[in-house]
């Protein structure tokens, strides 16, 4: 106690004299610094600490307030302890002993009666014509009231005062405040403070830009009102903008209603009608709300905006095939081969034939799409693979040969080539050994020849091909083939292989599924779970990834956990993965959708994975 007898106006030597006495000593100590200063608010803040009952924190508060009328603090930590009605009796003397003080006038005008609130806000903007949150608050308020007229008039009042008042207009600020409205329910003062603060400070020529950030950063923020309504400002400012409409529809999408959805892909196409993305995806919400006739409509309405449309013409093949109408499906092709004819519309043509089995129709299609788009490899893919279904193997390798000369670039065609002369071990290697001249950089080859070697039993060939692989490929299209070395090694090299994997391909889904599967393994399944994730999170479109962590959700999850990845795998509906497009396109999987595929994949997973 020395040092409060000999500096008896320290305050920090008072507050530490007070934490290191016991409970009754402290507030003797306490007692005698306020009596020393009564005006330090850290004084009486650690004298109501010492106090256990509410009664004597309010009775210290009040003789700190009789020293320091004018200590923010102090008002406020009292009015916390205050019921409701005293609170507000003493919030009226608190703004009328700190006339600045924001947060004081705000929580009084929160515990008046409407018409109170509205001449306490009043008297605020009084005091303090310099804080945009009063006029926020009594647009709040108002449109609490139900008087939304009012709230563009006060936003729009409010710009104006403070310009008056020299205060600078932060964008950013205002944009802030703005999502926090939303969130608060206040939609319409939300909405207000975009339209008056969104072209603040944004030049003219960056403005689509800019916007368009400003609607994501919102929607990140849960702020959904909020981006809705800057989408709403850039469309009526740029109305025939494709790229903000395509934005303002995924909000809808993603956080909106079917009928919001549909409303605002009406108004896009009216204003883009070339912009065949949004027809598509008019149609498509349409078709999954189960109304095929208003999709079909749309899909007409788009053919006469974009009539040679390619895009078009397959979405209006699809809905109908999708729906089991063949015979409308086939016409539709018929009329885009006659008017829009392109490789894909050909590609097309045959599948639908070949899923109809139709297969001689389908060969000749393929025959008349090869004659118009010889450098289109999934014609000759597919003509090989027709013959081959027919047991024509002579001119299955003869499509594979033509085509692989037409389109020495196509990996897939010589993956096709190579397995239907695998039986023949020698000239699968020099098939392989074409393709890798051709395409020395492409891993799909190394890894097709590692595994020829190994199916033939030759397993250091097998590993000294995927080493030279390994070599030759950039690291960023290495993965599968890291993934592969890593289950080639011995089961104790494993670990050592994988680390050595992620150091080179540390975001390859293949590598990633791959370590998932190590975890596996190891019995490790909360750190499987997690790399799957990992994998998942990368690139959600490849359909093995899916098929794996389903297996391992049905062996080792629960309900719910395997429930997440069957919604996961149906919403992310993926199209990619080795295993996963062997099993969807097959004949008997051609309508099948992404959940019913899922398990039917997983179950043509190795048993011994490991």
């Amino acid at each position: 106690m020395k040092g409060t007898e000999s500096c008896p106006l320290s305050e920090d030597i008072w507050l530490e004299a007070i934490r290191l006495q016991p409970g009754d000593t402290a507030k003797a100590v306490v007692a005698q610094g306020v009596r020393h200063i009564s005006d330090s608010v850290k004084l009486w803040i650690a004298a109501s600490q010492l106090e256990t009952t509410t009664k004597c924190k309010r009775r210290v508060f009040r003789k700190a307030l009789e020293s320091i009328p004018n200590s923010v603090r102090l008002w406020k930590a009292a009015v916390e302890l205050e019921e409701s009605d005293d609170a507000r009796i003493m919030l009226n003397r608190a703004v009328e002993c700190c006339p600045q003080s924001v947060d004081l006038w705000l929580a009084l005008s929160k515990l008046e009666t409407y018409d109170n609130a509205r001449k306490v806000l009043n008297r605020a903007r009084e005091h303090v014509p310099t804080e945009r949150m009063i006029w926020i608050t009594a647009a709040k308020l108002e449109e609490a009231q139900g008087n939304v007229e009012r709230v563009d008039k006060i936003i729009e009042r409010a710009i104006a005062s403070l310009i008056a008042n020299v205060v600078e207009i932060n964008r950013e600020e205002w944009l802030t405040d703005a999502e926090d409205c939303d969130k608060a329910g206040g939609v319409r003062t939300c909405r207000s403070i975009v339209r008056h603060t969104i072209s603040i400070d944004v030049e003219e020529q960056d403005r689509e830009e800019q916007w368009l950030e400003d609607a994501e950063s919102a929607a990140s923020h849960n702020a959904i009102e909020c981006s809705r309504s800057i989408y709403e400002h850039a469309l009526s400012v740029f109305p025939g903008r494709e790229t903000i409409w395509q934005a303002a529809a995924r909000l809808e999408s993603n956080h909106g209603t079917k009928e919001s959805l549909e409303a605002l892909l009406q108004r896009a196409v009216s204003h883009c009608p070339k912009a065949e993305e949004l027809w598509l995806r008019g149609a498509k919400n349409k078709w999954l709300a189960g109304d095929v006739k208003g999709a079909r409509s749309i899909l007409a309405l788009a053919f006469q905006a974009n009539p040679n449309s390619e895009r078009i013409w397959l979405a209006a093949v699809k809905l109908e095939s999708e729906n089991n109408e063949d015979e409308r499906a086939r016409r539709l092709l018929k009329k885009a081969r006659d008017n829009a004819m392109t490789a894909k519309v050909m590609m097309k043509s045959v599948k639908l034939e070949w899923m109809l089995g139709n297969l001689r129709e389908a060969i000749r299609l393929c025959n008349e799409g090869i004659g118009h788009y010889t450098d289109f490899s999934k014609l000759w893919m597919m003509k090989g693979q027709l013959h081959h279904q027919m047991g024509e193997l002579e001119a299955a390798k003869k499509a594979y040969i033509d085509g692989t000369k037409k389109n020495p670039s196509s990996v897939p065609l010589w993956l096709l080539r190579t397995r239907i002369e695998e039986c023949n071990l020698i000239k699968a290697r020099a098939v392989l050994e074409k393709a890798r001249l051709a395409n020395p950089q492409a891993a799909e080859l190394w890894l097709e020849a590692s595994r020829v070697e190994l199916r033939a039993g030759n397993k250091q060939i097998a590993l000294n091909l995927l080493t030279r692989g390994l070599q030759e490929c950039p690291k960023e299209f290495a993965g599968t083939l890291w993934a592969e070395a890593i289950f080639l090694e011995a089961r104790p090299l494993r670990k050592a292989k994988s680390v050595d994997a992620l150091k080179k391909c540390e975001h390859d889904p293949y590598v990633l599924l791959a370590v998932a599967k190590l975890f596996w393994s190891e019995r490790k399944h909360t750190k499987c779970r997690e790399w799957f994730q990992r994998a998942i999170k990368i690139d959600p479109d490849i359909g093995d990834i899916w098929a794996h962590w389903y297996a391992f959700e049905t062996h080792f999850g629960t309900a719910d956990q395997l429930k997440g990845v069957i919604d996961g795998c149906v919403k992310a509906d993926p199209h990619h993965g080795e295993l996963w497009c062997t099993v969807s396109k097959l004949l008997e999987n051609w309508r099948t959708n992404a959940a019913q595929l899922l398990p039917m994949v997983a179950l043509k997973l190795p048993k011994q994975i490991f």
